[in-house]
Order: C-alpha cells, then structure tokens, then sequence
C-alpha cells in the first residue's frame, strides 16, 4: 500500500493510505467479495456433479440441470429483496454482513450429510448470494466521491479483478477436494472461505464509507408493518398448500422448480411492465425502455446458453470428455476455471481495442456489440456440435474442444456484459435509476429459467438437435439486432 498525506473523497478514518491509489475500504470490499465468489464458484463447480455421482444424489442429468438452473435463476432474482433490505431496512453494510454470515451457513449445511439437509443449504446459499450481490457494488460507489470521481471507474475494475480471482481459484481448489477427498468436505472448504471474507470484512469495517451504514430510504412503521403482514400471509400460503401436497403423498421435485422457473420468468416481465405503464415517464424514457426490452431478451437468450458452461457442458464433461493431460488425470471441475482466466486474460485486450478504436473514430456502437457477443455464444454452441457428434460413440474427446466453447463463450461475455451492466445505468428512467440495475440481473434469471422448465420438461439439452437448435436462435437473435440497429438506435436517443 502506498502513503497519502490527504485522506480520500469518502473521508474514510485511516484513509492516509491507500490501496493501489484507492481508499482502503476497497481492499476489504475487495477480498470480501473474492471469498464470497471463492465459495459460490467452488459449490458451483462441484454441484452439477455432485449431484450425477453415485456417491453424490445420484439425479439424472435433466434432473441436475433443472437443480443448477433454478439454484442459478433463484441467485439472481433475489438481487431484487436483497436491494430492498440494503436500501430500505438494514443498509448495504450491514446487509452484506448478514448475507455472509447466511452463505458461509448455507456451505455448512451443504457439508452435512443428507438430502434434504442439502437442499436446504442450496436456498440459505441462494438467498446469502442475493442479499450479498445486490449491496457489495453499492458499497464500493460510496468510497469515492460521486459518480465524477476520476477513481471511480479504476476501483471497480480493481473490486471486479477479486471476483474473477476467486472464481479461477475455486475450482482448482474445492473442486480438487471435493472430487477426490470428499464432496461435503469441498462444500465445507467453501464455507470456510466464507467464514475469511466475512471475518476479515468486519475487522476492517473501519475502512468503509459511513454512508455505507446508513439506511437510505427507511422504513415507516406503518410500512414495515404492512410488509411483515404481507410476508406472514404468503409464508403461511405456502406452508399450507405445500403441507397439504407433502401429506397427499404427491410431492415431487417439479413442485418445487416449476413453480421458481415459471416466476424467474414472470417476475421480469411484470417489472418491465409495470415500468412501461408508468404515465410518469417522458416520451424520452419511454423511448429509451422500449429499446432496452432488446437488450434485455439479447441477454436472456445469452445467458440460458452462457450458463449452461456450468450444467450441461459440465456433465458432457464428466461423461464423455478425456480429462487427462500427458497422462495425468485431472479433476473435471476445473474446466470451471477456464473462464475466468480467460476474463483476466482478455478484459485488458478489449479495453485497449475499444479504446483504440474511439480514437480512430471507429468503436462499435453498443448494439453492435451486443449483436456481437449473442452470435459468439451462439457460435459456441455451434462448436459444441463437434465433440458432441463425435462422442456419440462412446469415445472421449480431446479436452481443448470445451476450451475452445469456453473461448467463445468468454469472449462474447465481454462483449455483452460490461455493455450491458453500462447501458442499463445510461437507458434507466430517472424514478428507477437505482432499481434497473435489478432488471439487468433478472435477464439472468429470465435466461436460467428457459433453461430450467426445458430440463424439466423432459428435453435432453445435450443433443445435437437441441444444441443446434439454440445454437441458431442466438446466431439469429444476433444478426436481427444487428439489421434493425438503427431502429433500436432511435430509440435510445442520444445514447450511443
């Protein structure tokens, strides 16, 4: 850490030094979050196996894609609350506090033997994941001053670097140990990385932006009555209707991942809705949302195929793939690494290329770039049909056909994710700036769940007429926003 004779825009106790330039909170929003994505990434990595293996739940693989999806799409769609507990109930800081403290709990339930024990550490993961997703970048904003602040934009590309970290680092170690040693003892490594973000995160709370502790929007009595009625009523719903399916002898999982699918799906559509029925809006901002519908069904269709790198490559992987090199076996779950990696490795090459190219005058526009990155997932997808065919077999293939599908997913992922995390807070209406960041998520969500109510349905994802079949839809979604750019750039106003 280097020393500053002033202390930072956040005004921060301590905050003579720095970190890397930055105030010092972002070292520990930074490991924070590099513990936070050690564990989610290692617990992924291993779960779609985990659950295939005989020594694991045993599931059939459209069984243990429609788990990975709903698990996935739950995530995401709980950025949402998790927000509304950061802005309206117990603020960002201590809202991640408690998100951590319920993921390193959920790891510890998902270390314990038996299958309902496991699925109830998959929900205590899921919801920690949300609450900790939704309030962790929030917090870094607060460290700087304002949205003009020259360090700002750098913070965030340092507090990104720890995600990526953690998520290369995870596989290579859970995984190893989960596949080798043991699989509950690989979900007990990740709550101890865990337990490390979160003990380092309160020992530095010092470093944190005091706006970080505050409630930005508390709630009324009246208000906070209302929603404590309101959550009453559903819960003891739920309690009753699934009591009365659980007695019947007539409970399966589908009545558990059907109905999160069909909501990971309907929920986005009601926001998005209810944004557009809002007469407060300008013609402007009305102008604007119609164009982010694109953006949005872009990456929904991007992310069903992106996602499916962790549930349906990975079980080709574990099944029909040579996972050995010169001889030496290694863990299949490590294929899980080859993004991130990929991310640290390319993420400055395409910064200094769109740089490069805004000096010549040349930078794709952004629906350029996001027609873009849906064609490379596409064309990934594409690339899947090689080994797919030529494992029909029974033969393995060679383990650089899924390097190659990794490739194209990651490097359409830098296409389309930054842009789109950018075009969100550039096409935001005024009266939902702080909630469209929620929205974006929700194509996660919208593209996890396609994916869970076609596993669930019965269609094996890992044939070539469905793979081929996905393979065309983004290809084509591609291409069609590409053709109609200019009718999607008037719609974005003065947004390029």
């Amino acid at each position: 850490m280097a020393s500053s004779l002033t202390k930072d825009a956040a005004g921060n106790p301590g905050s003579q030094k720095t970190f890397f330039g930055h105030p010092r909170g972002l070292a520990t929003l930074f490991l924070t979050e590099m513990w936070e994505r050690f564990s989610y990434y290692g617990m992924r990595a291993l779960l779609p196996l985990y659950l295939i293996a005989p020594g694991g739940l045993a599931l059939d693989a459209a069984t243990a894609t429609t788990i990975y999806s709903v698990y996935m799409a739950t995530v995401y769609l709980l950025t949402l609350p998790g927000g509304w507990f950061g802005d309206r109930y117990w603020g960002p800081r201590k809202t991640v506090a408690i998100a951590a403290s319920i993921v390193m709990l959920g790891h510890l339930t998902l270390a314990l033997p038996g299958d309902a024990v496991f699925y109830a550490g998959l929900v205590l993961v899921a919801i920690g994941s949300g609450l900790l997703k939704a309030n962790i970048s929030t917090m870094v904003g607060h460290l700087y001053d304002g949205p003009n602040d020259p360090r700002r934009d750098g913070g965030f590309t340092v507090f990104y670097m720890g995600i990526n970290i953690g998520a290369f680092a995870a596989p290579l170690i859970i995984g190893t140990v989960g596949e080798n040693v043991g699989w509950h003892w690989g979900f007990g490594l990740a709550a101890l990385g865990m337990g490390l973000g979160l003990l380092q995160f309160l020992l530095a709370g010092k470093t944190l932006s005091p706006r970080s502790s505050e409630v930005p929007k508390p709630l009324s009595a009246d208000e906070r009555n209302n929603v404590i009625r309101k959550s009453l009523i559903w819960l003891l719903i739920a309690v009753v209707f699934y009591g009365i399916v659980g007695f019947s002898g007539s409970f399966t999982m589908k009545w558990a991942t059907v109905p999160l699918t069909i909501l990971g799906l309907v929920i986005p559509i009601m926001v998005l809705g209810r944004m557009k029925r809002d007469k407060e809006l300008t013609g402007t901002e009305q102008s604007k949302l119609s164009a982010y519908v694109w953006f949005f069904v872009a990456a929904a269709v991007f992310w069903m195929i992106y996602d499916q790198g962790g549930s349906t490559l990975a079980i080709f992987a574990e099944d029909k793939v040579d996972n050995q090199v010169f001889g030496w076996e290694f863990p299949v779950s490590w294929f899980q690494s080859v993004n991130p990696v990929l991310v640290m490795a390319l993420a400055p090459v395409f910064a200094w290329i769109w740089l490069y190219l805004n000096k010549k005058g040349k930078e794709p526009s952004t629906i350029t770039k996001f027609a873009g990155g849906l064609t490379l997932v596409g064309i990934s997808f594409f690339v899947f049909l090689l080994p797919l065919t030529a494992s029909s077999d029974g033969s393995l293939v060679n383990p650089w056909w899924l390097v190659s599908i990794y490739f194209f997913q990651t490097v359409g992922e830098l296409m389309l994710s930054p842009v789109g995390l950018s075009v969100t807070t550039k096409m935001a209406p005024a009266k939902y700036a702080s909630q469209m960041m929620g929205v974006w998520f929700l194509a996660v969500t919208a593209g996890n769940s396609i994916t869970g109510l076609l596993a669930d349905s019965g269609v094996n994802l890992d044939r070539t007429g469905v793979v081929a079949l996905e393979a065309t839809l983004a290809v084509v979604g591609g291409i069609a926003i590409f053709m109609y750019r200019r009718k999607v750039k008037s719609l974005m106003g003065e947004i390029h």
